[in-house]
């Protein structure tokens, strides 16, 4: 019977050991370098509402020298969120690159009021921002 088991074991080992064809990667080793980005650029979508042409457009620095400190500073990835206060609203300013590696300029505008968070007339609200 012995004779009879050992062609059998040794067939079985060597078919294990003929392999699949797949290469082992150790754990530790780094992966091939992929030369594709690895997101897309998306151009925003810009705000085109009247009474507002002096802030679309610009960049962070206008908008703080033209408006003083933001009540909010937020910047995440490539954008970046302007909040200034004014006597009874709050105007966001949300900034965005227009083209991929370039400077974020404004490209959004929301105003609310400050008691009880309605939406307000943008324009009317960047006048009392201003007027601080």
């Amino acid at each position: 019977m012995r004779s009879v088991m050992l062609p059998v074991i040794l067939l079985s080992i060597s078919a294990c050991s003929a392999g699949s064809g797949a290469t082992y990667v150790p754990p530790n080793a780094s992966a091939p370098p992929n030369n594709q980005p690895t997101e897309t650029f998306r151009r925003p979508a810009v705000d085109r509402e009247a009474g507002l042409e002096s802030i679309i457009g610009a960049p962070a620095s206008r908008l703080l020298s033209r408006l003083g400190e933001a009540r909010i500073d937020l910047t995440e990835g490539d954008s970046r969120k302007l909040q200034f206060t004014g006597e009874s609203c709050v105007l966001d300013i949300y900034l965005y690159p227009l083209q991929a590696g370039t400077e974020p300029v404004a490209t959004h505008i929301e105003a609310r009021m400050r008691s009880g968070g309605r939406a307000i007339d943008k324009s009317q609200c960047l006048g009392e921002v201003e007027a601080r």
